[in-house]
């Protein structure tokens, strides 16, 4: 399984993004699909994910700013973020999970926020 993130980006404080991740095979074929992200000199940090049934969750520091969503026909999830601060730069990660096997990872993708 290959999971290919793009959309990273330079942009200013209260700018958008929209990440892409793109799996090689169904993405409802896993239990859920999400993203990570790990800021410099910080832990890897859970961002949102979304289940093979449609239901989204996010951490409370991206809440109200970040959707996740995705596309079945593309095997494609996206992050859209919204409102983005210096706090959100970080390299963002997609990653799968699946009941047999452990997660799959994505190589990242990275966001930079910086006037």
């Amino acid at each position: 399984v290959q999971l290919q993130a793009s959309g990273g980006g330079l942009v200013q404080p209260g700018e958008s993004l929209r990440l892409s991740c793109a799996a090689s095979r169904s993405i409802v074929s896993f239990n859920a699909i999400g993203w990570y992200r790990q800021a410099p000199g910080k832990a890897r940090e859970w961002v949102a994910q979304i289940t093979s049934g449609g239901t989204t969750t996010c951490s409370d520091s991206v809440k109200g700013r970040f959707t996740i969503s995705r596309d079945n026909a593309k095997n494609t999830v996206y992050l859209q973020m919204n409102l983005l601060n210096s706090a959100d730069t970080a390299v963002y990660y997609c990653v799968a999970w699946s009941s047999s096997t452990p997660p799959y990872w994505g190589q990242g993708t990275q966001v930079t926020v910086s006037s």
